[in-house]
């Protein structure tokens, strides 16, 4: 066997022959409607098989802050490797999905413009292609098959159908209802099958004379049809459809509706012969499918009358020819400034009135920010260089308050906001309360900065030569500081001031969270964390509830002790005359958790986290003198309690050997500075 066949050998094996014969099945009329009769669900229309695309994935359901919230799993990207996921936008993605039920019950949904706007960068180019790609998967599959049919002529040549269509449209629409209502009654879904609309010009020239060659029966015009399975792809241009507008002096209406083929004239004698016209503009070849429209705005008036006809009555207007009917659901995606355009344009209010509106905002929750960066920016994935811990977390928290807007609250910050948002608990706040900041705002997400603004500048820390192996959260602060006066989209020097006030803020946050990571570190017991917890709550619930407390040891009953429920409150700045509250809030806590079974975790409430955190540091501390680092000497004690903190960073927190030794060099210098109790 020579080396060719040894190398055809090894992908052989791998092809499936009898998966690309069924997904290349052809038959008569009639094996078609065996088919169909079997399985009805073949012959749905384009509003319908996406809503199925999109469920057949499967969902989560989830609340958040009292509200009930669907996850559909389609949008994390199941068929490709995670690139496309899209995370924190579930309320807009429902609103999404929803609107394709709709129209999947023929609700009116079906006749308008799905418009996805929103800012720059908030993922409404990633829906629409994970939707068109998701709809070309599903066409191979058994569940999303679907077809279409040529015409066969007396000599054996071919002739597709143009446009793709439904097979059943070659029965007249005045008596296809019959076997409509049959299939409908052999249906397993809510909605009702349909198939509507007559033929396109050239199947219906093709139609009109075998028609007149068999003096009418059209049951013999069927047998000139041989079905074919139909598999929708955007790079053969079969289903999948893509319009992005080009400069106005060169845009052509014939690009969505087709053009005249004038070679063809001389064959078939005229311009107005459907046999002489290309039906290949993108509202034809994507029928059965999805037509995307990048910036939607931005086309000419010309184009945008088009878009009313077929969306409002489902046909196109092609030259020289009638309406021809169209199965197709159309998504546009535009930004703010040429949505503000159509609001002020009067003359637009038909295109506006056909338009769902649909906004896709900034996420603005800090766990889904991070997953955007992630996904690209890991230690797995970058070689040579390591993203010290907290560095994501940091850039996408600055990011988030630059979309969140200011609570109107007095005794709330943007960064409490921002927490709040991020599934902690405040003191006086509730998840109606949350809910009411919510609804406060006005646009909150809409604007602030893009992740790709974060994207680019977390590669450029990473490329950029610092003689070190470790990039950290300073270095890309830092990028994103020396960034925003060079960004293109940020103009006014106030707006630019306030995102450098909110580095400052960053900055701060990412002190204290290094500090409690140390000090953890110290500590590092998590055991003795739970206990002390545990304990802490048992004597403020006997507190709260006038009640004693067991003693473990002697088994009696005790007073609580108040000399440990001071000592772990104290550390959070709780006072005298604030005690009771701060006690019977986290009771109440516990009891509304209760009710709604859940199991009390310590690590959701942040102040008694930290507390418990400091409470616990300060037992231990004495074993360790941090600040000793910032000496030309360390003795040989001191040096081996502080590799022993050194390892729990990088076993427990994901540092390496150098950014474990940056990260305690500047914790001991922020000690040493007076911003904590020494150490």
């Amino acid at each position: 066997m020579g080396n060719a066949d040894k190398l055809l050998g090894l992908v052989t094996d791998r092809v499936d022959t009898r998966g690309w014969k069924s997904l290349h099945w052809e038959g008569t009329f009639k094996e078609y409607l065996d088919l169909a009769y079997e399985t009805p669900m073949v012959i749905r229309n384009a509003f319908q098989r996406t809503f199925d695309m999109v469920m057949s994935h499967g969902f989560d359901e989830y609340t958040e802050h009292k509200e009930r919230r669907i996850r559909y799993r389609f949008f994390s990207d199941p068929g490709g490797d995670g690139g496309d996921a899209i995370f924190g936008l579930d309320a807009a993605l429902m609103r999404l999905v929803d609107t394709l039920k709709a129209g999947a019950h023929g609700y009116g949904p079906e006749r308008r413009i799905l418009l996805l706007h929103g800012p720059v960068g908030s993922s409404k180019s990633t829906i629409v292609r994970l939707l068109k790609r998701g709809l070309e998967e599903y066409s191979r599959s058994d569940d999303g098959r679907l077809h279409t049919y040529s015409w066969v002529l007396e000599d054996g040549e071919e002739i597709p159908c143009p446009m793709n269509e439904e097979p059943l449209k070659l029965i007249p629409e005045g008596i296809r209802d019959p076997i409509i209502e049959e299939l409908n009654g052999r249906c397993d879904r809510e909605y009702r099958l349909k198939v509507t609309g007559e033929l396109n010009p050239m199947s219906r020239w093709y139609w009109k004379d075998f028609m007149k060659k068999y003096d009418g029966d059209w049951t013999r015009v069927l047998e000139h049809i041989k079905v074919r399975r139909l598999l929708l792809s955007e790079k053969d241009r079969v289903g999948i459809g893509t319009f992005q507008p080009k400069d106005e002096k060169n845009q052509d209406s014939t690009e969505l509706t087709g053009d005249i083929n004038y070679r063809k004239i001389a064959e078939f004698g005229s311009d107005s012969d459907p046999r002489a016209f290309n039906f290949d503009g993108e509202l034809n070849i994507a029928n059965r499918g999805i037509c995307e429209f990048i910036e939607i705005l931005k086309l000419d008036v010309a184009f945008l009358y088009d878009l009313l006809g077929a969306t409002q009555e489902h046909s196109i207007k092609s030259k020289k020819f009638a309406q021809t009917d169209i199965d197709e659901v159309i998504i546009g995606h535009t930004n703010e400034p040429e949505y503000k355009k159509l609001q002020n344009n009067e003359l637009m209010e038909a295109f506006r009135d056909r338009t769902v509106k649909i906004d896709v905002p900034y996420n603005r929750t800090l766990r889904n920010e991070i997953k955007i960066y992630r996904r690209d920016f890991n230690n797995e994935r970058i070689r040579g260089k390591h993203i010290a811990p907290h560095t994501i977390e940091m850039a996408a928290l600055w990011a988030l308050l630059t979309r969140l807007e200011e609570p109107k609250k007095a005794n709330l910050t943007l960064l409490q906001k921002a927490k709040l948002y991020n599934g902690k608990t405040l003191p006086g706040f509730t998840e109606d309360n949350i809910n009411e900041l919510k609804k406060e705002t006005e646009r909150e997400g809409m604007d602030g900065i893009s992740p790709r603004f974060i994207q680019d500048k977390l590669s450029n820390a990473l490329v950029r030569e610092t003689g070190t192996r470790c990039i950290n959260p300073f270095i890309v602060l830092n990028e994103i500081e020396n960034g925003i006066d060079s960004h293109s989209l940020i103009t006014d020097e106030g707006r630019k001031q306030r995102m450098r006030e909110l580095l400052a803020i960053v900055k701060e946050e990412y002190e204290d969270v290094v500090k409690n990571e140390v000090q953890r570190a110290i500590s590092a017991d998590e055991e003795a964390i739970k206990r002390l917890c545990a304990n802490y709550l048992d004597n403020v619930k006997a507190y709260t509830q006038k009640e004693k407390v067991r003693n473990p040891f002697t088994g009696e009953q005790e007073p609580p002790d108040e000399r440990l429920m001071r000592s772990i409150e104290e550390k959070i700045d709780i006072t005298e005359n604030k005690k009771d509250d701060f006690r019977r809030e986290i009771m109440n806590y516990i009891g509304a958790l209760a009710v709604e079974n859940k199991v009390f975790d310590y690590r959701t409430n942040e102040r008694l986290h930290r507390a418990l955190d400091l409470k616990l540091f300060e037992d231990q501390k004495d074993s360790i003198k941090l600040t000793s680092l910032l000496s030309n000497v360390v003795d040989k004690g001191t040096q081996e309690k502080i590799e022993v903190v050194k390892k729990r960073l990088i076993d427990n927190f994901g540092y390496t050997e150098e950014s474990a030794t940056d990260v305690l060099n500047y914790v001991a210098s922020i000690f040493a500075r007076g911003d904590a109790k020494e150490a």
